[in-house]
């Protein structure tokens, strides 16, 4: 009979504190989502789900009253109260700007404490979907007292409300035991009691230790992973990263504002050729800036490469092919259709553009690529000065399309129906109404084509052999189901 071990074995390179407000290591933070928790929850469909709030509502558009759980005890058995989260996003804003959850409480003006459970929270402005922020671990205000918060030796082994706790810490190992105090203890039915965090100085010796079957599992976006330990031994999970490369195409410009020019534009674009060639296979294709897994919307429309189309667009948009480059006459000039594509120099997506350059030009559509610095790029930005932008952008943890949809956008593109929609839809709370808001304005999105997705990053989550989880993880947390881990 096989036996399941009780331990499970994570580790983490480059280590300065497990403390998540103050840490800078992403690491840290992914292993952060067993031992502390938020206010809300983020399912692995995007859903909202409570977790240290019960409930939340607005009272404006920059106002939010949180009322939160009665009962819930610390692991050191205090009870937990609105102070320790009034006090969390105070050492949040004063926090560095590289701790990884300052952007969570950068609009944040006030948190007024009601009572015992409930707080008021007052930001500068309004923030689309500011609920989707609260997604910040919480610290005990009454376990740093008046220690200096930032360099007090209690940052070794905070407090917790979390499933796992920190029983054990040593230079080389943090250990973490179950809470007994956590208040949904009856779902902390996992077989596993024991979680050891190894602690290293680099990633090649943290490499080295999983290949030596020293850690159960890793992630990592580092592509050249095999380079460091093999190709046997283990299983990989590839899931969607957070960076998402687009080309954003200006809708007021003299040519694209033709709809059929953006169509056959878009027709020519072989993402998984740009894949395999340009990123060797480490991004993943990209339609909308919404993650294909979300349950906002359902992809309906892969966009594939589509030559035939190209010809028929463009004749419909009055263009002719005469010796290889389509012509037409505008304002009594006969015209190229020739365009600009900005792109920043030093990064990746000047591979991208030169690939765009050449499938646009076999199909006689004139690119000029200007790679500019990372000023004159911000410029370009900011006037809306191009034909077209590619453009790569981090995804937030809120599902805000402003960028995409708001005054000024990238594309300057205007559509009443997406503009009507972008108005109020942060303020619907039904759910099917939720999805049929964000379900049009992907489908505005594929058919009036402002943007044109194009890749996403990848995240690599690998476990060694023995180990038995079905891994279901995104970018923001990598432990769903953990519970029902376990290895032999």
């Amino acid at each position: 009979m096989t036996k399941k071990s009780t331990n499970f074995t994570l580790a983490i390179s480059e280590f300065d504190t497990i403390n998540p407000i103050i840490t800078k290591n992403k690491k840290v933070q992914d292993i952060s989502k067993l031992i502390f928790e938020s206010l809300v929850n983020i399912s692995k469909e995007g859903k909202l789900e409570p977790c240290l709030a019960k409930e939340w509502e607005t009272t404006d558009n920059v106002t939010y009253i949180i009322r939160l759980k009665s009962g819930v005890k610390w692991s050191n058995g205090e009870y937990f109260s609105s102070e320790d989260v009034k006090y969390t996003i105070d050492k949040l804003k004063q926090a560095d700007r590289s701790s990884v959850y300052k952007e969570n409480v950068k609009k944040v003006r006030e948190v007024d404490i009601i009572d015992n459970t409930t707080i008021r929270i007052i930001l500068t402005d309004a923030v689309p979907f500011y609920e989707y922020y609260l997604n910040f671990p919480i610290l005990s205000s009454n376990y740093y007292g008046d220690e200096d918060f930032w360099v007090t030796e209690k940052n070794k082994a905070p407090v917790t409300t979390g499933k796992f706790k920190i029983s054990d810490v040593t230079n080389n190992t943090i250990t973490l035991s179950k809470n007994e105090q956590w208040w949904n203890i009856e779902n902390n039915d996992s077989i596993i009691e024991t979680i050891t965090i190894n602690l290293y100085s680099s990633v090649a010796e943290l490499y080295n230790a999983f290949k030596l079957g020293s850690i159960d599992l890793i992630a990592t976006t580092n592509e050249n992973y095999q380079e460091y330990i093999g190709k046997i031994g283990y299983n990989t999970k590839e899931i969607e990263g957070r960076n998402y490369t687009f080309l954003a195409l200006n809708t007021q410009s003299k040519i694209l504002s033709d709809i059929n020019v953006r169509k056959a534009i878009r027709s020519t674009i072989n993402k998984d050729a740009i894949i395999s060639k340009v990123y060797n296979n480490t991004y993943t294709k990209a339609e909308f800036p919404i993650s294909s897994e979300s349950f906002l919307v359902n992809y309906t429309n892969n966009n594939s490469l589509n030559i035939s189309d190209i010809e028929v667009k463009l004749k419909d948009a009055g263009w002719n092919l005469n010796k290889g480059q389509w012509r037409k006459v505008i304002e009594y000039q006969t015209t190229k259709l020739e365009l600009n594509m900005v792109v920043k120099k030093d990064t990746k997506r000047v591979e991208v553009a030169k690939y765009l350059k050449e499938s646009l030009s076999n199909q006689g559509i004139g690119i000029n690529i200007i790679e500019a610095s990372e000023s004159d790029y911000q410029k370009y930005l900011e006037e809306r000065n191009y034909d077209m932008i590619l453009c790569e952008t981090t995804q937030a943890i809120a599902p805000d399309l402003t960028l995409y949809f708001g005054e000024n956008n990238l594309a300057n593109f205007s559509n009443n129906e997406a503009k009507e929609i972008m108005s109020y839809i942060d303020n619907i709370t039904d759910e099917n109404e939720l999805k049929s808001k964000f379900q049009k304005l992907y489908e505005i999105y594929n058919e009036q084509v402002p943007y044109i997705g194009i890749a996403r990053s990848k995240i690599y989550v690998i476990t060694n052999s023995y180990l038995f989880a079905q891994i279901d993880a995104k970018w923001y947390n990598l432990f769903y189901n953990f519970k029902d881990w376990y290895r032999n």
